[in-house]
């Protein structure tokens, strides 16, 4: 009996050894068989991205998507006004999201960049939007940006639509830039007629910034017209970027017997310029430049006796073409959105290059229906040709791919906005 009872207990030992070795083989087995399955499920996981990518920006705009780029400034000394410009072109884009190419729709995407008001940035923006590899460009508020980004996107071949770059050196010598604004050429004869016709002036004197392609390049502009008409430039002076006292200056105007002060500089400066000039007790009239449009330049003469004037693109009251319609539309879409409002500089006046951000992205949209492509040449091709409708009137563009304009509007900082005051021509 105890011989039959070791036997049995010798067998239950042997089958507990191989049952340990199955127990112990299976999840070895197993986990080899899980590593191999899971080794092209985790190949296949990697490779879903790349696809997403490559899909992701087509399945959200039905197969087909033309990107426009927006080089505007959203920061720096013009970035209130960059954004206003900005405001324009996106709600262009929620008026007209799409185009029809070869019977096909394309959604419109913008790519915008930022190029901080600086010449500097402004390349690596360019350079940006090149490598983004965006259809056509839009922009930008001040040209001093735009003529540091012209050669990169000629060299490109990506044609650029300037919507308030008003420097005549942004298209001179460039096939690919257009502008949808009028230029310092015209809009210095302009304020030099305004001055002379308005005030009498026989006298004045003029302030820019040195270094900055823009309001120097209008100063210029004004002192050759002015001039020519017989008037005399009692000092054509120049300040240096983040300066911030400008008494010095105003009382040279004063010393100088001016009848009138020009001062087409940059936002940033402008409203310590009015303010500066009202603590001091000066009546003269001071005249800026199509930058000077904004809430900042109207709240600084708000509660004060000064004069301000600017030269500028267009007036929200204007009811001729297609301007009522675009008013309306588009202070109800400002209204819609707090961050508008708020990039608005608060309140829902339709700023000038608002109206000419709008039409530079329709431009853009009509020339890539001519081309019937999103060929940057094809588009550049088709705007030299193109004539259409807009906001701020007909758009054309001469052999320079400059707007073709005659006139410009003259709007008064008053009471905390700014109302029409006359159209101005230039002579």
């Amino acid at each position: 009996m105890k011989k039959l009872i070791a036997l049995l207990l010798s067998i239950l030992m042997v089958l507990g050894v191989f049952a340990g070795c199955a127990s112990q083989s299976a999840p070895a087995a197993s986990t080899d068989k899980q590593e191999e399955a899971a080794a092209p499920a985790a190949s296949e996981e990697a490779a879903a991205p790349a696809e997403e990518s490559a899909t992701e920006e087509a399945a959200s705009s039905g197969d087909k998507v033309v990107k426009i780029g927006v080089f505007e400034p959203q920061t720096g000394d013009n970035g209130a006004g960059g954004k206003q410009e900005v405001l324009g072109i996106q709600y262009a884009n929620s008026v007209k999201p799409t185009v029809t190419i070869n019977g096909e729709e394309y959604k419109i995407e913008l790519d915008i960049q930022d190029n901080q008001s600086s010449t500097d940035k402004a390349v690596s923006a360019a350079q940006q939007l090149v490598a983004d590899k965006v259809s056509v460009v839009l922009g930008s508020y001040g040209s001093g940006v735009s003529i540091a980004a012209g050669t990169y996107f000629a060299n490109a071949k990506i044609p650029a639509i300037g919507c308030s770059c008003t420097n005549a050196a942004v298209t001179a010598g460039n096939d690919y830039y257009f502008r949808v604004c009028f230029l310092d050429p015209f809009q210095g004869s302009v304020m030099a007629s305004f001055a002379m016709e308005e005030f009498g002036a026989k006298k004045a004197y003029v302030l820019s910034m040195l270094g900055d392609d823009y309001t120097v390049g209008l100063a210029k502009n004004f002192v050759k017209a002015f001039e020519a008409a017989g008037g005399e430039i009692v000092a054509d002076e120049t300040f240096v970027e983040g300066t911030a006292d400008f008494s010095a200056y105003l009382n040279n105007a004063v010393a100088g017997g001016a009848d009138v002060i020009f001062a087409p500089s940059a936002i940033a400066y402008a409203p310590q310029i009015i303010e500066q000039a009202s603590a001091l007790g000066i009546s003269l009239p001071i005249l800026g430049g199509d930058t000077w449009e904004n809430s900042a330049i109207s709240d600084a003469q708000n509660g004060t006796d000064m004069q301000v004037f600017v030269s500028t693109f267009f007036d929200e009251n204007d009811e001729s073409g297609l301007a009522k319609e675009f008013v309306t539309g588009y202070k109800a879409w400002l209204n819609g959105n707090s961050q508008n409002l708020t990039n608005n500089g608060g309140n829902d006046v339709v700023a000038a290059v608002s109206a000419l951000g709008y039409d530079a992205y329709m431009t853009a949209v009509a020339a890539i229906e001519k081309a019937q492509s999103t060929d940057g040449s094809a588009i550049r091709d088709a705007l030299a040709g193109l004539s259409i409708d807009a906001v701020t009137g007909s758009i054309s563009f001469d052999a320079n791919g400059d707007a073709i304009k005659s006139t410009a509007y003259i709007k008064q900082a008053i009471d905390g906005g700014f109302q029409f005051y006359k159209v101005q021509n230039a002579d």
